[in-house]
């Protein structure tokens, strides 16, 4: 299974004749599991609770600051033995210059991180495994951990918590601003958003007069489509380029906060420049950017024409959100510019 704003769908390989894709997760975390979960109204409103704008503290220690879930935690000294609870987390330790003893299962970047001990998944943390490490932080993800159920268990540790993930350009910022305060890092964390910022202004400059429109598309096991809009991650990276979203006004429908289903018939209406898709199975299944060229309705969409059908990686446009969102920015920039 792969998260989607905290929730999470199993993962199924994708036949080329049903196109069958893995549902896949928002700006979060990516870890498995083995419960299905229905996404619920408490689960909105707890993600909605979310803050965009961590509070500025002093760089001394003991510091107070306030997290992206607006609560405030004391950090007495600078951490050092820190566990992560989701692969958005463990990014932004790295990013800020840190290193984790503890992640969860699929949080494999930066390659250092690998060599962590593994405390079970974004949505399943083993309790006594983090303990056991006796970390003097813990990291969580303020996007999979919102909602009460998730968020309570780590809140109780007998250690500091902190809730910072993304599910936007923005909140990227403001979490690697955070992750700058807890660790004292403030240059390391600005030069990490500098170079985010430069990223995002030199793709909209290499697509500058360019009037495209694109849509970024999932499936699921179901063989229904679902379309970014401009309030999921992957949406608003399009919107951050001043990309035109045709899916963008249409309503959210189906389990992604964020996405609204795509009929085929719609897919065909929008014929857009080009397609972004995402395939959340890893390889060898196959991508959906080679399956939906092959599907007869779409043959004649101009994305597909223009061979602009791209492989949209779902670690940059989904399943971590941070500080690889330059990756996405340069993909975006690198498909649109290309002739």
């Amino acid at each position: 299974m792969i998260s989607f704003n905290g929730r999470f769908i199993r993962l199924v390989a994708l036949p080329l004749a049903a196109l069958s894709v893995a549902a896949f997760a928002t700006a979060c975390g990516g870890d498995d599991d083995d419960g299905d979960t229905e996404p619920t109204q408490a689960d909105a409103s707890a993600s909605a609770s979310v803050s965009s704008s961590p509070s500025v503290a002093a760089a001394a220690y003991p510091v107070k600051v306030k997290d992206l879930l607006g609560r405030e935690v004391e950090i007495k000294s600078k951490p050092v033995t820190i566990v992560a609870v989701s692969p958005t987390a463990v990014e932004l330790v790295y990013a800020a210059g840190g290193k984790v003893v503890g992640r969860t299962t699929t949080a494999t970047f930066p390659e250092a991180a690998k060599s962590a001990k593994e405390i079970g998944t974004a949505y399943q943390p083993n309790l006594e495994q983090i303990l056991a490490l006796k970390p003097d932080l813990v990291v969580a993800d303020s996007s999979i951990h919102a909602q009460p159920a998730l968020r309570q268990p780590l809140e109780q540790l007998p250690v500091p918590v902190i809730f910072a993930g993304a599910e936007s350009y923005q909140q990227v910022l403001d979490a690697l601003k955070l992750m700058g305060q807890v660790f004292d890092s403030k240059t390391t964390t600005d030069r990490v958003i500098a170079d985010i910022e430069k990223a995002k202004d030199d793709a909209k400059k290499a697509i500058a007069g360019k009037k495209v429109t694109a849509l970024a598309l999932i499936a699921d096991r179901d063989n229904t489509f679902y379309a970014a809009k401009t309030t999921s991650y992957a949406g608003d990276i399009l919107a951050q380029l001043g990309i035109e979203n045709p899916a963008a006004s249409q309503a959210d429908s189906g389990p992604f906060p964020g996405y609204t289903t795509l009929s085929a018939e719609k897919l065909v209406q929008f014929n857009p420049d080009y397609i972004f898709a995402i395939t959340a199975a890893p390889e060898p299944a196959p991508r959906l950017a080679t399956l939906i060229p092959a599907i007869p309705p779409f043959k004649a969409l101009k994305a597909v024409t223009s061979n602009h059908v791209i492989d949209a990686k779902v670690d940059y446009f989904v399943q971590a959100p941070g500080p690889r969102i330059i990756e996405a920015f340069k993909a975006v920039a690198a498909a649109v510019s290309a002739p």
